[in-house]
């Protein structure tokens, strides 16, 4: 039976300008890999109302889990929850719960819960609140779409919170050879070792050093069994 799938969706201008470097989709693609969950599309989009609608409505009809990270800050620009409520066709408002939590978090630090912190407590019609240790300011899940935190630490803290709700299949094990051969000598033999194992994903990651040509082989599947077969003949091919 095939593991469960995800998608991520990444929203914001600064990482699609260049200002930002997106660190989340690494961090979520292990975790997801070692829960058995295959992270099978991600998607960057805009501060664009119409652009976060679209993608989050595909991607949730397409696959079991979404996951986002953006957009959920007390800034204008911050238009993730309202987006999300949109794709749902619920309402949104400011929740209870949510405001409860950042009350208390701004009553400790001795700072106003202001109008644009506020924003940050409004949540879409029916969602259920992440938890977030590190700053308080809530996530939600709505369906089977994951709405979090841009900022690495926050968002890591509510993947941790997630992920055990998420149902996983088998772990996805791998196994690397590195060939010193062009990949023109490599494929050929790549092909059909692929097509006699098509429960495993193979792939071929192509370097030169020092002016020499070479590729690193990565087997990849859930049948550890497999795996070792495979391996085991693709070590005999490029011993010869």
């Amino acid at each position: 039976m095939p593991n469960p799938t995800a998608a991520m969706l990444v929203i914001g201008d600064e990482i699609l300008s260049g200002r930002t470097r997106d660190a989340n989709m690494h961090f979520l693609a292990g975790e997801l890999t070692k829960h058995g969950v295959d992270l099978r599309e991600v998607r960057i989009v805009s501060d664009d109302r119409d652009a976060i609608i679209a993608a989050v409505n595909d991607l949730r009809a397409a696959h079991d889990y979404v996951v986002t990270s953006g957009g959920i800050g007390p800034t204008h620009d911050d238009i993730t929850a309202d987006c999300i409520a949109a794709a749902f066709g619920v309402g949104i408002d400011v929740r209870d719960d949510a405001r409860d939590l950042l009350q208390a978090h701004y009553d400790r630090q001795g700072s106003e819960l202001n109008a644009a912190r506020l924003r940050m407590a409004r949540i879409p019609e029916g969602a259920t609140l992440i938890d977030n240790p590190v700053s308080v300011a809530p996530g939600f899940i709505i369906g089977n779409v994951h709405v979090m935190a841009g900022v690495p630490s926050v968002f890591q803290a509510m993947v941790a919170s997630v992920l055990p709700t998420f149902v996983g299949g088998a772990p996805l094990l791998s196994q690397t050879l590195r060939i010193d051969r062009g990949e023109g000598d490599i494929a050929g033999p790549l092909a059909e070792l692929a097509a006699d194992y098509p429960d495993l994903s193979i792939g071929s990651y192509p370097f030169q050093k020092n002016g020499a040509f070479g590729a690193n082989i990565v087997i990849r599947g859930t049948d550890g069994a497999q795996i070792d077969a495979a391996m085991s003949r693709l070590h005999g091919i490029f011993s010869e």
